[in-house]
């Protein structure tokens, strides 16, 4: 049996700084949670998104103990460097990063400067590790967030808050466009890895993808449609298993099918999608949040600063053999 999930660790940078908590000691419990959810959750394999700094991702893997190994993309917005990684128990092979958006959707509109949409804000990693002697390719994403961010009235100055209306609906259109860009990099990687072939391949594609399961963007990353799970579709091969990739949300069970809390909503915005051979071998999925309850958060990202809990419950799925 094999446990792979992904987890949004929020905000997880060194004290300090204009993101980090305030002193070490909050961020020492960070690190103690995060870890203590990490080992109850049983996970082999995990990614793991807004990783802010090296050091304290590295302070995490070896808060985690012997035989945990790690590794970070490179990319990310220097505004705000934060990324993804994976954390694994087993023996990581290879890996690879990516970043780049299909040249015919750089051209999307993301903001009123109209500057070209050239790479993802943060790229996405893929790393390969085994099952047995089965090769499993694991990719982990962090989409365009929804919390809206605006134009400041002073020089690289951001707000929260927007001018009007106007610029509220501009700026909810750049962020879709560029959630979609980013979704269809993601998929075009995934179909280089299915290669045609995902009725065999093992191949997962993991992360936070900031969207609900019927979400387009969320439906761009699945491919053709068909045969979803709970669908009367679904044990009936098709053309269509070759490329497709499959959500396991309907596996959670309904009253943990959540990974966020956004102003007292529950919405499962952390995902993981499974080629057709790989679903052939997962037994369950569930969500994870350890010993502390999820808040509910509001579109001020500053006043968790502090926190020393995840605002994103962890996504996990059981793999057989």
């Amino acid at each position: 049996m094999t446990v792979i999930g992904a987890w949004n660790i929020e905000n997880f940078f060194e004290p300090g700084g204009p993101f980090g908590p305030s002193d070490r000691a909050t961020f020492d419990r960070k690190v103690a949670l995060l870890a203590e959810t990490i080992r109850s959750a049983d996970v082999d394999v995990l990614a793991v998104e807004e990783v802010g700094d090296p050091t304290a991702f590295e302070e995490l893997r070896a808060r985690l103990g012997d035989g945990w190994s790690g590794v970070l993309s490179t990319h990310f917005e220097v505004d705000h460097p934060i990324r993804v990684g994976f954390l694994s128990r087993l023996p990581i092979e290879e890996s690879s990063e990516f970043f780049d958006i299909p040249p015919l959707l750089q051209a999307a509109p993301t903001g009123d400067d109209g500057a070209p949409l050239a790479t993802m804000g943060r790229g996405a990693l893929r790393i390969r590790v085994r099952l047995g002697a089965d090769p499993l390719d694991l990719v982990a994403a962090h989409l365009k967030s929804k919390l809206l961010s605006f134009p400041g009235r002073t020089p690289n100055a951001t707000s929260f808050v927007p001018r009007d209306e106007a610029q509220r609906a501009r700026y909810g259109a750049y962020a879709l466009n560029r959630r979609a860009a980013e979704a269809a990099a993601v998929r075009g990687y995934a179909d280089d890895l299915l290669a045609g072939d995902g009725s065999t391949r093992l191949v997962a594609v993991m992360g936070d993808l900031n969207d609900e399961v019927r979400a387009a963007t969320t439906q761009i990353l699945q491919g053709p449609p068909g045969s979803e799970i709970g669908t009367a579709g679904e044990n009936h091969p098709d053309r269509g298993d070759a490329w497709r990739l499959l959500n396991l949300a309907p596996l959670i069970p309904e009253e943990r099918r959540f990974s966020r809390i956004f102003e007292g909503r529950k919405e499962l915005i952390d995902h993981i999608l499974v080629s057709t051979a790989l679903r052939h071998r997962i037994t369950s999925a569930d969500t994870v949040t350890g010993a502390t309850q999820l808040p509910s958060i509001t579109v001020d990202a500053a006043a968790r600063k502090d926190s020393p809990v995840s605002d994103h419950a962890m996504v996990v799925a059981t793999i057989e053999g």
